[in-house]
């Protein structure tokens, strides 16, 4: 009698950390579980300002840019909206500007090697009416570029900051953020400027 008593305690005592042991393996799933599930906000890109993109100033939190408005190929308004869902490239330029005219083909070749991918490489000219045919010849030699123009300046004076000088490249993300930008020429055909886009590429 006195050893079926004896047993019960040890029953319990076993049950017991039984039950512990079940407690502290579903804390430690809901842990795991919890850590991949967590959204994990956007990428840091400070990794892409080398080489080729060393001028790039990456945004410390990314924003939308102001609703400002544009003309596309077909010379009706647009805005950084009419892009969301696609990596947006946006380039200012003029055509009186040496180090525009240096950088546009890399950006033709960025677009080529995207053509068939949510990328849009979109040069936006300032260019006044009077040297829109200058803006236009240049274009015409860095196929597949269209002319989008902006020749009221509203975007240099607009966006924040204010854009300092030409050219100035944007990268907007998918989701109509912009994460970075460039003043001055840049090779945007060179491996840290493919990189740079294919991981935004990749995020949702």
């Amino acid at each position: 009698m006195a050893e079926v008593q004896a047993e019960k305690p040890k029953r319990g005592f076993k049950l017991l950390l039984t039950g512990v042991a079940v407690v502290g393996l579903a804390a430690v799933l809901y842990v795991i579980v919890a850590s991949v599930s967590k959204p994990s906000g956007p990428t840091d890109l400070k990794k892409y300002a080398t080489g080729a993109l060393s001028k790039l100033v990456v945004a410390e939190a990314p924003v939308a840019p102001p609703p400002l408005s544009f003309t596309g190929p077909d010379g009706k308004p647009m805005t950084f909206a009419d892009f969301k869902g696609q990596v947006l490239v946006l380039n200012l330029w003029a055509s009186w500007c040496g180090p525009c005219k240096t950088e546009m083909p890399t950006l033709a070749k960025l677009q080529s090697i995207y053509a068939t991918q949510p990328v849009s490489v979109v040069p936006v000219t300032v260019d006044k009416d009077s040297d829109i045919n200058l803006a236009k010849a240049d274009l015409a030699k860095n196929a597949p570029l269209k002319l989008y123009r902006d020749p009221v300046y509203a975007l240099p004076f607009g966006l924040l900051p204010r854009v300092e000088g030409f050219p100035t490249t944007l990268i907007i993300d998918k989701q109509g953020l912009e994460r970075a930008r460039l003043s001055g020429d840049a090779d945007w055909a060179s491996p840290e400027a493919r990189a740079l886009v294919e991981q935004l590429l990749r995020e949702s």
